[in-house]
């Protein structure tokens, strides 16, 4: 008997060929990169061109274009690529950029999303938002101004953030006539100024964004450059998600999953590595292990996870775990810490306080801090370091910053996710800082799941005088409360209730009920009269000081 064929109608031509392109778009490889420089040096026409040349526009959009183009572009009646990306009001009536554009184009080999960040210095915060997530930053300058402040200022910026692949895109070529004496000048102006901050390799692209010279495709009137076009070098570069997939396994716990009595799970995005069922893990800073029993997904099981992929994770153990505690490999579980030094982006027009409690959100938790000791500050115009009291807007410095409770030890030269955190304004909730963990105060780290030494918020005042003890330790509480630190004041009337017979026991007391407080996050301090040796554990800090005298020595 014939066997009858029925034609696929169009709708199923249509549907089956767009689940061929999503199955294909799913498998390439994914970079995420923006573009920054100075003013006016091209950066929105640049990823309206590379949008543009990758067909990705619909015909609605260019139809879009072409009416803004005619309203607000400055191309006369060609299209204006930057209106594309520049979508704000202000924006269009300035002819700058002000906020951070994402946009998202793919070729043949990758996908790409593209951060267009801000060229003003008032932006500046902007531009660090953008280059918080990408691997790779376009350095753009106009071929006619070179190498400028805001040059200088984001490839630091960039290179501080942990980006490595760099480019220097020299722009407008056109305009001077493809000159290869001025690229060749402007790229040796900037390796000298690459090598001065630590930048160790970039490539430099001579194009044009108008005209789309050696964007996508080459140019003959660039033919005295034999490299990459911008799009090839874009499509060949290493994907830094390679390394986060070979580091050890780390994730941040979001949320408890309880559905039900009978689930309990630990969703959060892995930030490195991968994990399989049957790892043993630690969660820190406890450093409770147990091992992993199932890896949860909205389509069912897995039999192995990897950096960023979002997954709930449930356990062979009931442990403790909450939101904000990071799920480690048992192999490689740092240590925590609740000093750590770090750099910090001053993003607030407000200047910073020191001692002021800050929230600080790092990984899934937030928690409370104060910044102690500020070291140098980096002038980024001229790259020198000066020493300073406090932070203004977009300043860099480096510090030391106290917190509530312990933190994984991990540096953001080693995780980008856990190691980069912000600060946030108390009062106004407002972010004020951007920063990123350099290391940790020789002996502020400790194993993981190690009892916190209680000695930094264990004080005794020490002078001949009860009466000036009192006094100094009323002040310090006060000053203490006001950073948002709770503080008990420890003295005879208040151990007395416990029986102390004499003088020693009043002491051996005062010692185990400081231990006690101390390690349940209240600073304790004591006015009993001691000797040095009778009163350790502890700092012992005289009735008349300020608390402002070395920072390493006070706990304030």
């Amino acid at each position: 008997m014939a066997t009858a064929f029925r034609n696929p109608s169009a709708a199923e031509v249509a549907r089956a060929e767009l689940d061929a392109y999503l199955d294909t778009t799913s498998r390439k490889s994914l970079l995420r990169f923006i573009t920054c420089g100075s003013v006016d040096d091209g950066k929105s026409t640049l990823i309206g061109r590379l949008l543009y040349d990758s067909k990705l526009l619909f015909e609605d959009q260019l139809a879009a274009l072409a009416s803004d183009s005619r309203k607000s572009g400055t191309q006369g009646e060609a299209l204006d690529l930057a209106l594309l990306v520049d979508g704000l009001a202000a924006e269009r009536e300035q002819g700058i950029t002000i906020d951070v554009a994402y946009r998202f184009f793919a070729t043949d080999k990758r996908k790409f999303i593209v951060a267009d960040t801000p060229g003003h210095e008032q932006y500046t915060r902007n531009m660090v938002t953008g280059a918080s997530t990408a691997d790779l930053a376009i350095i753009l300058v106009d071929a006619r101004k070179g190498i400028l402040t805001q040059t200088r200022r984001h490839s630091y910026l960039a290179h501080l953030l942990g980006i490595r692949s760099l480019v220097l895109a020299v722009n407008k070529m056109d305009l001077v006539g493809y000159d290869q004496t001025v690229f060749d000048g402007i790229v040796a102006e900037y390796g000298s100024f690459a090598r001065e901050v630590g930048i160790e390799d970039f490539q430099a692209i001579p194009l044009s964004g108008l005209t789309g010279d050696n964007v996508t495709i080459g140019s003959e009137a660039i033919a005295w450059y034999d490299g990459p076009t911008l799009i090839a070098h874009l499509e060949a570069v290493p994907v830094a998600a390679r390394a986060a997939a070979a580091a050890p396994f780390r994730m941040a716990v979001q949320w408890v999953n309880r559905p039900n009595q009978n689930f309990r799970g630990y969703a959060g995005q892995i930030a490195s590595g991968r994990i399989r069922p049957g790892d043993e893990i630690a969660v820190l800073p406890a450093g409770r292990r147990s091992r992993v029993e199932r890896i949860v997904t909205f389509d069912g099981d897995l039999p192995e996870a990897r950096a960023g992929q979002s997954v709930t994770l449930t356990f062979t153990d009931e442990v403790d775990c909450s939101r904000g505690d990071v799920i480690a490999a048992a192999g490689g579980a740092p240590e925590t810490a609740s000093r750590i030094e770090a750099t910090l982006v001053w993003m607030a027009d407000e200047a910073m306080v020191p001692h002021r409690s800050y929230w600080l959100k790092i990984g899934a938790q937030t928690l409370s801090a104060s910044i102690g000791g500020i070291g140098p500050i980096v002038d980024v115009n001229t790259m020198e370091q000066r020493r300073g009291l406090s932070l203004g807007l977009n300043d860099i410095g480096q510090v030391t910053i106290d917190l509530d409770r312990s933190i994984p030890a991990l540096r953001y030269a080693d995780d980008r996710v856990l190691g980069g955190f912000i600060l946030i304004d108390k009062v106004s909730r407002s972010t004020v800082a951007a920063g990123l963990v350099q290391g940790f105060p020789q002996g502020a780290s400790r194993p993981a799941g190690a009892l916190e030494e209680p000695d930094g918020a264990i004080v005794w005042i020490t002078d001949s005088s009860p009466a000036a003890r009192a006094a100094a330790a009323r002040r310090f509480a006060d000053r203490l409360k006001a950073l948002g630190r709770p503080a008990i004041i420890l003295d005879e009337e208040a151990l007395s209730g416990l029986g102390a017979a004499s003088t020693d026991e009043m002491l051996r007391h005062g010692r185990e009920v400081a231990r006690l407080m101390s390690r349940a996050g209240v600073h304790a301090l004591l006015t009993l009269d001691a000797t040095p040796e009778q009163s350790r554990p502890g700092r012992r800090v005289a009735a008349g000081s300020d608390g402002d005298e070395g920072d390493d020595q006070w706990v304030i």
